[in-house]
């Protein structure tokens, strides 16, 4: 059964820092790409950072510079380090994984929270 849980999600102040954990389990991690997605209520879930199989990252424009996705394989951990947080980093957090070649396997998280609010 495969399963990704995410932690580390609070309430914070703008220009704080945090940082999001994902373990995997339940399949062959190296051989799956890394992403982080959020969502807002009543919103689309927002693409935020890609970490691939091959060490290749991308971010999306809001957060370049801010924030870094990172793993550790041997760990099945899945980690976003996010600094200078903004009211507007406000939302659901998931953890997505997707398989390098098979790309229609694919898994998502139950989310967590993060709220930026003076």
């Amino acid at each position: 059964q495969v399963q990704l849980v995410e932690s580390g999600g609070a309430s914070v102040q703008p220009g704080d820092s945090l940082r999001l954990s994902c373990v995997v389990s339940g399949l062959n991690f190296d051989l799956y790409d890394t992403s982080w997605y959020r969502q807002v209520p009543g919103n689309q879930r927002e693409f935020v950072a890609v970490l691939s199989t091959g060490g290749t990252s991308n971010y999306a424009d809001a957060v370049k510079g801010r924030f870094t996705i990172s793993r550790v394989n041997d760990k099945k951990l899945v980690y976003l380090e996010m600094s200078d947080l903004k009211p507007e980093d406000t939302a659901v957090y998931y953890c997505y994984i997707r398989h390098n070649r098979f790309i229609s396997v694919d898994y998502w998280g139950q989310g967590t929270q993060v709220t930026v609010s003076s």
